[in-house]
């Protein structure tokens, strides 16, 4: 079962851009998940953004893993003669 991220994180046109940011912040999601990227940890995450908490950063993983799921191509089954 994965987590439900949609209490966490919104859309908005009015908020940078529309781009999908942790709710109630102006913090995206692609700021986490390339601070995560770059090495940095939840609890150094919670540190550079006090706003966010421990679940916020989970709904981001979740938002990607489920992003990522969606924009996957399938691969094509080989037809064995």
């Amino acid at each position: 079962m994965s987590m439900n991220f949609r209490p966490y994180i919104t859309r908005d046109l009015s908020i940078c851009g529309g781009e999908p940011v942790i709710k109630g912040t102006r913090i995206t999601v692609r700021t986490i998940l390339a601070s995560l990227a770059e090495g940095l940890d939840t609890d150094e995450l919670l540190q550079d953004f006090p706003t966010l908490s421990r679940e916020a950063v989970r709904a981001v993983v979740a938002f990607a893993a489920v992003s990522a799921e969606e924009d996957l191509p399938l691969l094509a089954t080989p037809v064995l003669a």
